[in-house]
């Protein structure tokens, strides 16, 4: 199959650049796909592939190769983030508030370059499904209602690709089990009759409250959870008061919760719960919690890590990278709850220059990138037809 990947890569590498580009320069928000899907179902259908968009009117499906026996799964995320871009590349988003900060524009480039390249090869040994996934960036996450459309049905094994801006171009890493982390959000909201900063003993003094949470929750946490969970709680928004001498009468205080343990992940709900009770009884104000659920951690299954792993080593000697547990949260994680598959993290670093994080308004790939991703899905195929 490499020459035939060889010879369409040859062929269409300034498409694919193309493809991202465009892509790139139109983002759209989770669920909100529209556009994007159809750009991509055009593609297939001129190709002779038959993409089946999914309920939601965002995302799809599309099935090739021979209907019985096994069928890998291949998925790439299709969404972007609402922030404003600051790349100053000549293909910047034209989208006020919408940017593809995240990379999602080049997975769905090498998903689509991948599909046909292997639309191009005569007679695939095992049967493929793409998955192109909405919203991954919405917790919980697209990948739910994929799988409620029955984007795993017949599936064997399933595969996806990460862009890693810390790993050079041509470098992808994987190991097997935990790749990622859960990530969950909590939001917190007091209320008090409010009062005088003279005369705090009157009334619950909402502010000291916030403070309490801030410090406590994290603190007492990490006393209760096993440290070699990596259980890391962050606030990223406190609001309360306007007036310097004035007790305020509700505030919020609003963070995240990252796990590398589904164990943990499993109570971690309950258990906030029980630390935020605790810490407020005492002070006499009134509170809500809002905990939201997102994604357990992607767990690469073994047999699936070892596929990716050859797959990569396809490629090039000294391709395959080694990495470590990230806390960043990853829908991915819910087609592993379903099948076994694996992840990987694409190299998109230029090798000069900064390391721009995901998620940073000004972060950006390097474009030859996208053929290593092609190469390595192709690669993954075959090597699934091997086991």
């Amino acid at each position: 199959m490499q020459s035939y990947t060889d010879a369409w890569l040859a062929a269409h590498a300034d498409d694919l650049v193309a493809w991202r580009r465009h892509i790139h320069q139109h983002p759209e928000l989770g669920r909100q796909e529209f556009a994007t899907t159809q750009f991509v179902a055009s593609r297939l259908a001129d190709a002779g592939l038959n993409p089946k968009v999914l309920p939601g009117g965002t995302g799809l499906t599309c099935d090739f190769g021979p209907e019985h026996g096994p069928r890998v799964a291949l998925r790439a995320d299709m969404d972007a983030l609402p922030m404003t871009e600051r790349t100053g590349a000549p293909y910047s988003s034209l989208v006020p508030g919408a940017a593809h900060a995240c990379g999602h524009d080049g997975h769905t480039a090498v998903l689509l370059g991948t599909a046909l390249a292997l639309a191009s090869v005569p007679e695939l040994p095992i049967g493929v499904r793409l998955i192109f996934q909405p919203a991954e960036e919405l917790m919980p996450g697209g990948a739910i209602d994929a799988i409620a459309a029955g984007a795993l049905s017949g599936v064997t094994r399933i595969f996806a690709l990460h862009c890693d801006p810390r790993l050079a171009v041509g470098k992808i890493a994987t190991t097997p089990g935990p790749i990622t982390s859960a990530a969950d959000q909590i939001e917190i909201t007091l209320q008090s009759p409010g009062g005088h900063t003279s005369r705090p003993h009157l009334t619950g003094d909402l502010v000291y409250a916030l403070g309490t949470l801030i410090t406590g929750v994290p603190g007492v946490l990490s006393r209760r959870v096993d440290p070699r969970h990596s259980t890391v709680m962050v606030w990223g928004a406190v609001n309360a008061g306007v007036a310097a001498n004035a007790i305020p009468q509700s505030g919020s205080i609003a963070g995240t919760i990252r796990t590398a343990s589904r164990e943990a992940w499993v109570v971690m709900e309950d258990l906030v719960g029980e630390i935020v009770s605790s810490l407020l009884v005492p002070l006499q104000v009134d509170y809500a919690v809002h905990y939201r659920r997102g994604v357990p951690p992607v767990v690469n299954e073994e047999i699936s890590t070892r596929i990716m792993t050859h797959a990569i080593e396809a490629i090039g000697i000294d391709a395959l990278a080694d990495t470590r547990q990230s806390g960043g949260g990853e829908d991915f994680s819910w087609y592993l709850e379903e099948v076994p598959g694996a992840m990987a993290r694409l190299g998109v670093w230029s090798g000069h220059g900064p390391q721009l994080d995901l998620h940073q308004p000004t972060f950006d790939l390097d474009e030859r990138a996208l053929a290593v991703g092609v190469r390595v899905l192709v690669n993954i195929v075959e090597q699934s037809a091997l086991i």
